[in-house]
């Protein structure tokens, strides 16, 4: 295998290392704000969750990933290179002030920023990502948010003739299944974009023929982002669960099955959405049933304010990145 292969594989394989070290701790955050795991347990319950998903789950955001968000035959190693640099850069701001970002949008951004640094606009394809990225984006914390909001509500009702106390014993158990289920969820989801990639590559090159992601490729991806997920991101899971609005745990195993519901379905439609819009919104609905000032609407502002800007900022960083590796002509068209 060439150098430059091994160079773009070690840079994708970190970025999916990075993914669990500073987005999959989200999925932790319910089960640690409401005590029913310490942050040590809970983590290694995410990382389980994070490889198990590589099970349960068919390749559709791999291919989205893959073929979907710029023109194939432009992912070379060198581009990959490019764009995750860029991307980097970007992710590390976010992770430094503690703001969550999306690693989903970090890596969408990027590959816009060296396709049209490479090809010009043409190389984007613009159905897929309105489609399956910029839809997905504004309505998956919206309908996390709802049916977080209903769920919480029913079960608020159903548990009204019950002590507090044996209803937080009931969903302490419940939650430790839901913070698992949601780590499965966001594993398949996550890890698959940095497959996509991969398998995109392999085709360009010639080692594969048509799209369909190697086993060992998949079990790679799964292992870094699970990795990843054992060795921190503490200050995001601080954000996510205790300054947005704070939870007991029926309301905790809400949130997690609002969320993973979410992130399980658009898995299946081949929509790379973001952990962390998913985990945000349903936090949000579950904490509007108290009232709708439970919910730190400031802190939220912030991380939308952050999503928004992840995307096009990702996109500068990588244009550039691409632009310079072509004036030095590493990257030649």
């Amino acid at each position: 295998m060439e150098p430059v292969l091994l160079a773009a594989l070690s840079v994708l394989f970190f970025f999916s290392f990075w993914n669990g070290f500073t987005d999959a701790a989200n999925a932790i955050a319910t089960v640690v704000a409401t005590r029913v795991l310490t942050p040590i347990k809970a983590v290694a319950l995410s990382a389980a969750g994070n490889f198990v998903g590589m099970f349960f789950f068919p390749t559709a955001v791999a291919v989205t990933m893959g073929e979907g968000i710029i023109r194939s035959s432009l992912v070379t190693a060198e581009i990959l290179i490019a764009a995750l640099i860029g991307g980097l850069a970007w992710d590390v701001l976010t992770w430094w002030f503690g703001l969550p970002t999306s690693e989903s949008h970090v890596l969408v951004g990027s590959m816009i920023g060296v396709g049209v640094a490479a090809a010009g606009t043409d190389a984007i394809n613009v159905s897929t990502i309105l489609s399956k990225v910029v839809i997905p984006m504004v309505t998956s914390p919206t309908i996390a948010f709802i049916f977080a909001f209903f769920f919480t509500a029913a079960v608020m009702r159903l548990s009204l003739k019950s002590s507090p106390m044996k209803v937080n014993r009931y969903f302490s158990h419940i939650q430790l299944a839901s913070s698992f289920f949601f780590s499965v969820t966001h594993g398949t989801n996550d890890a698959q974009k940095v497959m996509g990639l991969i398998t995109a590559m392999f085709i360009t090159y010639g080692y594969l023929s048509t799209f369909h992601v190697p086993l060992w490729v998949a079990f790679a991806c799964h292992a870094t982002i699970s990795l990843g997920t054992l060795f921190g991101g503490w200050r995001i899971v601080h954000t996510m669960a205790h300054k947005i609005t704070r939870l007991r745990p029926y309301q905790g195993a809400c949130a997690e099955t609002a969320a993973a519901v979410v992130l399980a379905t658009t898995a299946v439609a081949g929509a790379p959405v973001s952990t962390t819009h998913a985990i945000s919104g349903s936090i949000m609905g579950v904490g509007a049933t108290r009232r709708f000032t439970a919910v730190r609407w400031g802190v939220a502002k912030s991380i939308v304010v952050a999503w928004i800007l992840t995307i096009p900022l990702s996109a500068f960083f990588s244009y550039i990145t691409c632009r310079v590796f072509m004036l030095a002509e590493i990257i030649v068209y």
